[in-house]
């Protein structure tokens, strides 16, 4: 059957064309308004605001009524027409606060827009909080007053060994309970403290020139190890192994685990060995001596592989860096003053500052690079320096309690509080009150300001 065909009309003719010619269609009798990005005002009834229509020209925008009004409630009524920033009203997504800013809004847009601001600029540091007092000050009678001797030692696990003459007592930072570990009796006395790196063993050297091992968890002694023939007044931990150095001028390494009382004995100063320390890495230990000598030695020589002969008094205070390998600081007694530093890598001096007393004892902070002296004779301070510039704070306002003789500084970093969320120097000193001596516990808090030195 065939079908009729019917011709279009013109009017149906230009309505298909428009379709073919054109990727869509848009309907002339609906408004277009806007998306959630870009907006448009060709559908806004100003009539509803009693405002004109805007004019069509970009100059005639900026001025318009609505454009003013706009103006004024966003930014205020003595904003000017133009501003200089030709993106003030970018797309910016949201960035957090600053824990500086003094804005009470949890979140900043503008503050990068500001003139003059640099992206790279870096908080202001947090000065220095330097407690008016200690924080714990302990008795200790019959504390020996002998710069050779290393009676005072912190451990891993907050404790406080403190050596009394013929005894060693264990002070517990986190409950204050004090215990008796050990008395060697009326015939000796102890010399020397030193805590292994876990914490749960103590070793304790005597007159006699014996190194005893403590398990301090169970109260009892696992072993004595001889070797030495006079007291023994410096110890060094490297994992299981032991360094004790002795009145007898020799250094003896000691393995834990064997059965020999010493694997190796170093032979090197003309005097007393009075300071030892192992690298943070373990692999060199440097010894320190009344011979005015500091050594260098590796794991496997019995042999210095370095000598610096420099200072002119006892070499007691010895510390590595554990910012920079290699760096290695030692001070001087009474005649001498000074601390050095040394590149042991290069086997080169770096540095000399005259502190004007002697040097007790060092420590580098495990936080920033800064150095704590203490010292005895004459000034009796406890510097903090600031490496590698040197500039320096003295601590003399938390020492005016007693008059000072501190030649004792403990290594540990430890927690001051969750509300500060900071680490700090964990310190303690020794010092006399009317012949009493004293332990004093300090807590340093932030970062050496600059601002601050003298």
């Amino acid at each position: 059957m065939d079908e009729s065909f019917t011709p279009m009309s013109s009017f149906q003719h230009d309505h298909v064309q428009r379709l073919i010619k054109s990727n869509r269609y848009k309907s002339p009798s609906k408004t277009i308004y806007s998306n959630r990005f870009i907006p448009s005002r060709s559908g806004s009834n100003f009539d509803f605001f009693n405002l004109p229509p805007s004019s069509s020209s970009e100059d005639s925008c900026s001025c318009s009524p609505y454009s003013t009004a706009l103006r004024s409630a966003l930014f205020g009524p003595d904003t000017p027409d133009k501003f200089e920033s030709p993106n003030i009203f970018r797309y910016k997504t949201e960035t957090r606060k600053s824990l500086y800013s003094l804005s009470p809004t949890p979140f900043t847009f503008q503050d990068d827009l500001l003139p003059g601001y640099d992206h790279n600029q870096k908080p202001p540091k947090r000065p220095r909080k330097i407690p008016p007092s200690s924080f714990k000050v302990l008795d200790a009678p019959a504390l020996q007053d002998d710069f050779y001797l290393n009676l005072v030692d912190w451990s891993s696990n907050n404790v406080l060994a403190v050596a009394l003459e013929t005894s060693v007592y264990l002070w517990n930072a986190s409950s204050s309970k004090v215990t008796k570990l050990c008395d060697l009796g009326i015939d000796n006395s102890v010399c020397s403290v030193g805590w292994a790196p876990l914490g749960t063993y103590l070793a304790v050297g005597s007159n006699s020139g014996k190194v005893q091992i403590w398990d301090v968890s169970q109260g009892k002694s696992i072993r004595t190890m001889e070797g030495h023939r006079l007291r023994v007044g410096a110890l060094a931990w490297s994992s299981s192994l032991l360094s004790s150095g002795g009145r007898d001028k020799s250094i003896y390494q000691r393995d834990i685990r064997a059965q020999e009382d010493f694997i190796s004995k170093l032979s090197g100063h003309k005097s007393e060995v009075c300071g030892l320390k192992w690298s943070c890495d373990n692999r060199e230990l440097a010894s320190g001596g009344n011979d005015n000598r500091l050594l260098v030695w590796n794991q496997k020589s019995t042999q210095p592989v370095l000598k610096f002969c420099e200072h002119t008094a006892a070499v007691k205070a010895i510390a590595w860096s554990p910012h920079v390998s290699g760096l290695l600081a030692s001070g001087g007694g009474t005649a001498d003053r000074n601390i050095r530093f040394w590149n042991t890598t290069t086997n080169t001096q770096l540095n000399c500052i005259d502190t004007g007393s002697q040097v007790c004892n060092l420590v580098w902070s495990k936080n920033v690079n800064e150095l704590v002296s203490t010292h005895g004779y004459s000034q009796n301070q406890i510097i903090v320096w600031k490496y590698p510039t040197m500039s320096k704070q003295l601590l003399q306002a938390i020492l005016t309690e007693f008059f000072i003789l501190p030649y004792l500084l403990m290594d540990r970093l430890s927690s001051v509080g969750l509300e500060t969320k900071l680490l700090g120097f964990g310190m303690y000193s020794l010092c006399r009150n009317h012949g009493i001596p004293r332990v004093k516990l300090v807590h340093l808090l932030g970062e050496l300001s600059l601002d601050d030195s003298s």
